[in-house]
């Protein structure tokens, strides 16, 4: 009993009420939240990105693997 009015005379002087800290978290929580959204959503963008830049990628590499021209045959080298 003695320990139980005690808890509740600290509870009464404290600076900062179980609401104002259930208060507080719910803001942080709804931050990072955000945050996290945010985050997926811009993985999400960057991953669609990355796979249209390989298509695009792997259509001109098409144009580039033919056959390879010799460009040391020019007037600048000394091919002897």
């Amino acid at each position: 009993m003695l320990l139980n009015a005690k808890t509740q005379v600290l509870l009464k002087i404290s600076l900062i009420s179980q609401s104002d800290i259930v208060t507080v978290l719910i803001v942080v929580v709804v931050i990072f939240g955000v945050l996290l959204l945010l985050g997926v959503r811009k993985s999400y963008k960057l991953k669609k990105e990355n796979d249209r830049l390989n298509n695009l990628n792997t259509s001109e590499s098409d144009e580039e693997n033919k056959k390879y021209k010799d460009f040391t045959d020019g007037h600048m080298y000394d091919n002897k």
